[in-house]
């Protein structure tokens, strides 16, 4: 099947009306603005045609333009990076609270601007329009976007941030300001889904799909939260993808080119301080989406604009998925995320410190029998306190220093941080087993 040219996909996704019925089928979502007071505003990459992507300053204008234009939008600063570029957070939808709110992170590679080109015009589409359809989508569901998560990254064109830092690798420890900045966000808006947007390079013939997904696989993501996951990606995103034209699989797994079947596995596991997984942790349903950069087509080794607009309209497909499963699965999802946040409190079951829902844990990686909590010296306090707050965990002070008690929503994430037994730990905390 040969993919829509970006032209006629963008035309789909401002036809289609959103219902539940429609986005069982995995139709996307966004139709077409009616005349607005003000003139939409276009990104640098649109501008050339896919020539270069958007620059930093053209962003910033981009982004006051659309939030000058738009009563339902707001562009907050949440942080700093070391270069000092703005980390910043988009709000798209109504001024009261919603049912949902749903969280796109975009470029938190430097070298992957296919998502956050994506990002930048989605944003902008919802802001604009005016049909009654999306109105009625935001007016159940709060957008949040960090459109470029990784600035500093983006501006050298590299993987990691200006400390050369994957901060992908960073969502336990939060060593990095662009980390710190996303934890934040997490904890204080509570997302119900998170969606990080990346690219990847093939190796063909076993791993070159036009977009790859994969949900959190740590073990410690609820079963809710797991399954709706799980749901996002098979029942919408993929098949979103395929009508598109789009090939997809899952991020991680080489397949055999003959049979389809999968013959290894080179990423994508259950460690904790990958968004993905951390997402679910959490309490979030997750996905992670990787579109193609490598050309698919001699035309494309031509023209390299021809490759970009293909990637990034590969990436506008997937996130027709995301706002179709979004607008049908609401009540499950708040469902399934509550019930996360929830269970925690009833302290108990096992936790994991190892594993992923495609890997059996080792005995040892296993907490049967998990402590109340952990206490902390004064001094590992002071060290952690921050990262604990960004966290979300609470504590108490206990004598010089504190205690952590597992009894809290964070209850399957503190072990991960506390427990000298855990691959990523902060510190290690003196285990309460006086329950």
């Amino acid at each position: 099947m040969t993919p829509r040219t970006p032209a006629a996909r963008r035309s789909v996704r401002r036809n289609l009306v959103l219902t539940a019925a429609a986005a069982a089928l995995a139709v996307p979502l966004i139709t077409a603005p009616a005349e607005a007071a003000y003139t939409p505003p276009r990104t640098g990459f649109e501008s050339s045609h896919g020539a270069r992507w958007t620059g930093q300053p053209e962003e910033q204008s981009f982004l006051a333009a659309v939030d000058r234009g738009s009563d339902r939008v707001s562009v907050d600063r949440i942080g700093t990076t070391k270069q000092g570029r703005p980390l910043q957070l988009v709000r798209i939808g109504d001024h009261r609270p919603t049912a949902n709110t749903m969280l796109l992170i975009c470029s938190q590679h430097g070298d992957e601007p296919a998502g956050r080109e994506a990002c930048l015009t989605t944003i902008r589409d919802l802001a604009y329009a005016r049909d009654r359809s999306t109105r009625a989508f935001l007016s159940r569901t709060t957008v949040l976007v960090v459109p470029t998560a990784n600035p500093d990254g983006r501006a050298a064109d590299t993987r990691g941030n200006s400390d050369g830092v994957d901060i992908n690798r960073d969502h336990i420890a939060l060593r990095t300001a662009e980390a710190r900045a996303m934890a934040a966000v997490i904890r204080d808006r509570r997302p119900d889904v998170i969606y990080d947007l990346h690219e990847y390079g093939a190796t063909p013939p076993y791993y070159d799909k036009d977009l790859f997904v994969l949900w959190p696989r740590n073990l410690n993501t609820s079963d809710g939260v797991h399954d709706e996951s799980r749901t996002l990606a098979e029942r919408y995103v993929r098949p979103t993808a395929g009508e598109a034209g789009y090939s997809s699989g899952l991020y991680g797994i080489w397949t055999d080119p003959v049979t389809g079947d999968p013959i290894k596995q080179t990423a994508g596991d259950g460690q904790e301080r990958i968004l993905r997984n951390a997402s679910g942790i959490k309490h979030a349903v997750g996905l992670l989406i990787e579109s193609r950069v490598d050309a698919l087509s001699d035309a494309e080794k031509a023209d390299p604009a021809l490759n970009s607009r293909r990637r990034v309209d590969s990436q506008l497909t997937a996130l027709d998925g995301l706002f179709a499963f979004t607008d049908a699965r609401r009540g499950r999802i708040e469902a399934a995320t509550s019930a996360s946040r929830a269970v925690g409190f009833k302290d108990r079951g096992p936790i994991h410190l190892g594993g992923a829902d495609n890997q059996a844990p080792e005995p040892g990686q296993v907490l049967q029998n998990p402590p109340c909590g952990y206490r902390l010296t004064k001094a590992q306090f002071d060290d952690v306190k921050d990262e604990l707050a960004l966290h979300g965990v609470t504590s108490r002070r206990d004598g010089d220093g504190a205690y952590v008690p597992l009894r809290q929503s964070a209850r399957k994430l503190i072990p991960l941080l506390l427990d000298g037994r855990a691959t990523y730990h902060l510190t290690e905390g003196q285990a309460d087993t006086a329950c």
